[in-house]
Formats: C-alpha cells, structure tokens, sequence
C-alpha cells in the first residue's frame, strides 16, 4: 500500500514538473493584438478572418515568439509588452506612430493597411 502511494506521488510530481518545463510563455500580447483589431479590422480594411488567422504573426515570425517581423520591430521598440499592456492610448499611438514607417517592401505600413493587407 505504502508503495502504491509513493509511485502515484512520484507519478504525480513528474507530471507537473513535465508540464511546467514544456509551458512555453506567450510573448504576444493579447491587449496589442486586440487594439490592432480594433483600430484596424473594426474601424479600418483589414479582414477580421485575415487577422484571426494571423493572430501572433502580425508582429512575430518563425516559431519562436521572441522573433518579430520588421512591424513587430518597430512596435517593439515604442512599447513595453509589460507597462504598455495596460494603455490602450499608448498602443494606438504606437499602431499610429509605426503606420508612417516604410515596410521592407519600401511602401508604409498605413499604405498597407489601407489596401486591406497585413504587415
């Protein structure tokens, strides 16, 4: 009996250490993604499935969070995903600021949102 118990607490704590190590953190910002939306699907040429299907990869790249596109750059360097979460004022005028920035293709980012495209 005393075994049995030992083995299910054994199973038990290398269950949860399995699952904490392979948590990976989100590095996306869930109120940056929702105040593009709102700037930029709802009151802008963006479509919503677009976005949706997007979601992370409209600033980051690859398959580490920690890669940002040339967009997710240029907000990366106006806003703290920690002290700006909380400010949606300071998000717009982020989105705002980095729509006069030229993408890599030479046009801005507003000239892309403006045709319906993604950064």
């Amino acid at each position: 009996m005393k075994k049995f118990q030992l083995l299910s607490k054994l199973f038990l704590v290398a269950f949860v250490g399995a699952f904490l190590v392979s948590a990976s953190p989100a590095f996306a910002v869930k109120q940056f993604y929702d105040e593009f939306k709102e700037v930029y699907v709802n009151n802008g040429k963006l479509d919503a499935g677009a976005v949706a299907k997007a979601k992370c990869n409209l600033c980051h790249e690859g398959k580490s969070k920690k890669n940002k596109n040339a967009y997710g750059e240029l907000l990366d360097a106006l806003l703290d995903r920690k002290k700006d979460a909380k400010n949606p004022e300071k998000i717009r005028q982020a989105l705002a600021k980095v729509e006069s920035e030229k993408s890599p293709s030479g046009v801005t980012y507003g000239e892309i949102f403006k045709e319906g495209k993604l950064p």
